[in-house]
């Protein structure tokens, strides 16, 4: 890219290029394509978009290019943003001009991802909370914001006390606090796109027993009054290569259409956009930190594809890639189309637990026979094959040498106390950007020195950014997106010398991840009944964390993956080979410190002597050293010490090959054996 920036010629130039490259565009389109890229992430790569342009554009025509987005960017800037309190007015004017009591907002968008688009941070946008979770309810009198325990103390920091409560999502749940507030024969509105069917019953419920009604909203009222609300993203949908996917998008669909077909299902709504990818063997970038492209899909039997989604998204030769067997319809197609398979009767198979309860409606209304049922997509793609497994380790591999070439950056300059949270990520960001295969980062990294590190989700800012000195510990928590494998790792770090607590509370943390990690259990077991392994030695000193030990990653695709997890919260779904889920026990003194060990693993087939039925284990998959300097080797047992200097000694002959001299000296240190 050049280092200065082009000045604009003008409209008939840029058509002149434009005409030049043989692109579909001119001028006049490109002002509404730009409003859906700038939309979009702006992702590592600023020109990616520039592939919708034009194949191959030339540099002059990516010069303009560059010039006419800023010249369109500073066109279109915003002015000062409304308060919250304005904000959350102009809801309640637009709720009495609707005759409605109330309205929820879920932190939510039409997929039910947890990464969304700048257009569906509605919960941001009213409450200034900006967690990857939660739901907010406005009445008339009254408003609340309610999030998980990893979030109790963001919400804090980021609301306005006076216009809303914040509540525990468990604890002080939505339901009891609608039962309580929503006047008799009020009318709580929803948006259907925003909530799964499953999610709307409790809410139900809850309104019913307060004595008013939950109703369903044609349109969004926040959408209302949110004037400058961005359009939907437009980021290049490309064809992710077979030799990372390990099998055809066409043996995909045909393998999942018999199962269709096998259990009397004429056709399935795909309204996740991992399952889209994963099933087309495609990538975007419509929201943050995941490779996915926003639309919709119906599977048939015969696995063909109705596939929806804005063309403009295509880069060249996608729709050759997806072949003649995926039809392509505009968004705004979809509900025909569910209209067109309840005229005809069709047995439809729908996920309840996270399709849009608008689908639902449309389904019913049109007289389809719906079928409430799993994803056909989520366990197959949680499943990864052979060539998805060997990619995740060689992504690991990489992604270990930059974590601990910053390691070892990190134990040289932080011991003067001049470091900051925010320098310590870019450094970080840096060591795997020189990657080749690198693309971007799983999610935002979590550098949190001292309390800040007990923000279990915390994200440094300029107002929160805290020197990282000694005395402290230090905890980061981070993850990249590789063609061949996604990654995401937590180490915590003692600044100087660790007090004796800070040693006993990291070694109960690591006795925890040791106990999950050499687990061996018979198939059939799902997460939630080896939770207890990790916490185990926490709660013998009456102590525990508030969040999930485990969540499943995808291969070059979201972060947190289902349908398996590892957690007190039941689930159904047994942990199965190929899945991938994190080992991530942890311990946080709110005003001191957080202590989190992270590494991902992968269920593999187990030997076990004597076993008289099938066992699986993990092999972990992350490759960094953990701070022997917390460790209280009298915490201990033989075989945990055996196991944390095996785990050492394989990255320290993983890894050194792969670093530089000073980072191979400091690395054989850092995995010295404890205890030997």
């Amino acid at each position: 890219m050049p280092t200065c920036r082009a000045a604009y010629q003008g409209e008939e130039a840029l058509e002149r290029l434009l005409r030049k490259a043989g692109s579909p565009y001119g001028v006049s389109d490109l002002a509404a394509l730009l409003a859906g890229v700038e939309a979009a992430p702006l992702g590592e790569d600023a020109d990616a978009w520039m592939e919708l342009v034009s194949a191959t554009p030339s540099d002059a025509l990516k010069a303009q290019l560059r010039a006419f987005r800023a010249a369109h960017s500073h066109a279109s800037a915003s002015a000062e943003p409304a308060s919250p309190a304005a904000r959350v007015a102009a809801l309640r004017g637009e709720l009495e001009r609707r005759g409605l009591a109330g309205f929820v907002v879920p932190r939510a968008d039409e997929h039910q991802g947890e990464y969304v688009p700048p257009r569906a941070e509605r919960l941001a946008w009213l409450t200034g909370f900006t967690g990857s979770a939660g739901l907010a309810i406005v009445l008339r009198e009254s408003a609340a914001v309610f999030v998980d325990g990893r979030y109790t103390l963001q919400v804090a920091q980021q609301t306005d006390p006076t216009l809303f409560t914040a509540q525990h999502l468990t604890e002080q749940p939505p339901e009891a606090w609608i039962a309580k507030h929503l006047t008799k024969g009020g009318k709580l509105g929803y948006d259907p796109w925003l909530h799964t069917p499953d999610g709307l019953e409790s809410l139900r419920r809850a309104a019913r027993k307060a004595g008013g009604e939950l109703v369903a909203c044609a349109d969004n009222p926040l959408d209302a009054v949110w004037t400058d609300q961005p359009p939907a993203p437009i980021a290049p949908v490309r064809p992710h290569d077979v030799r990372f996917t390990g099998r055809e998008s066409v043996d995909k669909r045909t393998t999942l259409g018999a199962k269709l077909a096998e259990n009397g299902v004429d056709a399935a709504v795909l309204t996740a956009p991992d399952s889209l990818a994963w099933l087309l063997n495609v990538r975007g970038g419509d929201v943050p930190r995941t490779p996915l492209p926003l639309g919709f899909a119906i599977l048939y039997a015969d696995g063909a594809v109705d596939l929806f989604m804005d063309r403009r998204k295509f880069v060249p030769g996608l729709e050759a890639h997806l072949g003649n067997a995926v039809r392509v319809h505009a968004p705004q197609a979809l509900g025909t189309a569910l209209d067109s398979l309840g005229a005809d009767k069709r047995h439809v198979l729908v996920d309840p637990s996270s399709a849009a309860a608008w689908i639902f409606d449309r389904l019913a209304g049109a007289g389809a026979d719906i079928i409430r049922g799993n994803d056909p997509c989520a366990l197959p793609k949680a499943c990864k094959n052979s060539s998805e497994i060997d990619g995740t380790r060689a992504a690991h591999r990489r992604d270990g040498a930059a974590v601990t070439q910053f390691l070892a950056w990190l134990a040289e300059r932080a011991a003067d106390g001049r470091l900051t949270e925010i320098e310590a990520a870019e450094q970080l960001a840096e060591f795997r950007r020189k990657n080749e295969l690198f693309r971007d980062f799983s999610f935002d990294t979590i550098s949190g020195a001292g309390p800040n590190g007990a923000i279990v989700h915390y994200r440094a800012t300029p107002a929160s950014n805290r020197r990282i000195e000694p005395g402290q510990l230090y905890l980061v928590d981070s993850g990249a997106q590789y063609l061949d494998g996604t990654t995401d790792i937590t180490r915590t770090l003692a600044i100087g010398t660790p007090t004796p607590e800070m040693r006993d509370r990291f070694t109960r943390v690591l006795k925890g991840h040791i106990a999950l990690g050499n687990a061996h259990f018979p198939r059939g077991t799902t997460g939630s009944q080896l939770d207890a392994l990790a916490r185990s030695s926490l709660w013998s000193a009456g102590l525990d964390y508030d969040h999930g030990t485990g969540h499943g990653v995808g291969s070059y695709l979201g972060v947190h993956e289902g349908p398996h997890r590892i957690s007190k919260v039941p689930n159904r779904v047994p942990l199965e080979v190929g899945m991938i889920v994190s080992n991530e026990p942890g311990y946080y003194k709110t005003g001191g410190y957080g202590i989190r060990i992270e590494n991902l693993v992968t269920v593999v087939e187990a030997k076990v002597n004597g076993s008289d039925r099938p066992m699986l284990g993990f092999e972990t998959l992350t490759l960094a050293p953990i701070d022997r300097n917390l460790v209280e080797p009298g915490l201990l047992t033989a075989a945990e010490l055996d196991w944390l200097n095996a785990y050492h000694a394989r990255v320290r002959a993983t890894l050194t090959p792969l670093v530089d001299g000073p980072t191979a000296t400091w690395l054989a240190g850092a995995t010295a054996p404890i205890g030997t």
